[in-house]
């Protein structure tokens, strides 16, 4: 059986008006009280704040009104509900209680019943308010549980078809998420970036190569420079995985809808676009380049100049900064060309992060291996 006693803050500067609520309410309820508004704002956003305040209104300093808009002010403390108890009973008053954030109005003198009744009334509505928040956190955080799932499964078919892709992917969505949270606090880039849209692209990000399960082996693995035939292949893995979200989005009922898979879409499609109109597969110049693939296509071309591959031996960090710089207002958006100069150290150390943990876990499974346990 549950014992717990819901806890009420009584506000009033005279103390008999106080010990007449808590006669009325002890049996029933623990008792905080305070004699002016500065001292209730402190037990509010105390460690052990109460489940509903009674708030007188005419106190000296702070008056109730003002102590009711402080309380809907702070994040700590807006959800509590306030019932004002006052002698103020003109029509004016109690609105003025109400856009002040109060969930009722009570005038002096008051019916011990009528005050007992909509004190239950409100801590019912407020815990049924706590269960609905609670439901929605956890279905949010399935939702978000779902999304990293699609991604990574999409994302990981890429990774079947080339044993390089998978750190790549891990460290190409953290340069995303670094370069964005630089952009971010950049006038020119500000109203395109918040705390939704980096996670999203920092998510989508290992989306930018999915298409390539659709190209062939010997075009995709070829350990050679490509063919002017075997490139025009190649670069149709834009439009693969552009095409296989906008199905699956269709599919789903999200293409009309603002959908996490937005990110991956243009990310997908335009990572190789360049700022000077020569990439593909539109030619799209400047600004008609989705932020999110104008940030892509330098991650995506600083790891893939830093990485081994079939076809080359990796650069070094300084020989990958220096190509990049030297495709600003080329290959790459000026801007992110500056910022990405600026955050080369963070790039160098999360590529250095992500292929140690590679490095490790390589090692790991040779171990394994050798003793037969794998």
């Amino acid at each position: 059986m549950d014992t717990h006693k819901p806890t009420i803050l009584v506000v009033d500067d005279v103390l008999d008006n106080i010990e007449v609520l808590n006669e009325i309410l002890n049996p029933h309820y623990e008792v905080m009280m305070a004699l002016n508004g500065l001292k209730a704002l402190k037990i509010a956003e105390s460690a052990s704040p109460p489940d509903l305040i009674l708030l007188d209104i005419m106190m000296p300093g702070m008056n109730g009104f003002e102590v009711c808009r402080k309380l809907k002010e702070s994040a700590l403390t807006r959800k509590i509900p306030v019932i004002f108890v006052t002698t103020l009973n003109e029509v004016a008053d109690e609105a003025l209680g109400f856009s002040a954030g109060g969930v009722d109005y009570i005038t002096k003198p008051f019916s011990p019943s009528i005050v007992q009744a909509r004190i239950k009334t409100h801590l019912t509505l407020y815990d049924q308010n706590r269960m609905l928040e609670e439901r929605v956190k956890e279905r949010t955080f399935e939702l978000v549980q779902t999304q990293d799932v699609a991604i990574f499964s999409l994302s990981s078919l890429a990774e079947t078809r080339d044993n390089e892709t998978g750190d790549h992917i891990r460290r190409t969505q953290y340069y995303v998420q670094a370069l964005a949270q630089h952009l971010r606090a950049l006038p020119s880039f500000c109203h395109q970036l918040d705390d939704e849209s980096i996670n999203l692209m920092h998510k989508s990000a290992p989306l930018h190569d999915v298409g390539k399960v659709g190209i062939r082996d010997e075009i995709l693995l070829k350990p050679g420079r490509l063919s002017p035939a075997e490139f025009e292949i190649m670069q149709t893995h834009t439009k693969i995985g552009s095409n296989a979200i906008t199905r699956g989005m269709k599919v789903l009922g999200l293409d009309r809808i603002s959908s996490f898979l937005r990110y991956g879409r243009e990310i997908a499609y335009t990572h190789h676009e360049k700022w000077d109109g020569s990439g593909y597969p539109e030619g799209l110049r400047g600004n008609d380049i989705p932020l999110s693939g104008r940030i892509m296509a330098i991650c995506d071309v600083y790891d893939a100049l830093i990485s081994r591959r079939v076809y080359k031996p990796p650069f070094s960090h300084e020989e990958a900064v220096e190509i990049i710089r030297n495709g600003r207002e080329t290959h790459f958006d000026p801007h992110l060309t500056d910022a990405f100069i600026q955050l080369k150290d963070k790039f160098l150390a999360i590529a250095h992060m992500y292929t140690t943990l590679a490095e490790e876990k390589e090692s790991l499974e040779k171990s394994m291996k050798n003793i037969g346990l794998k």
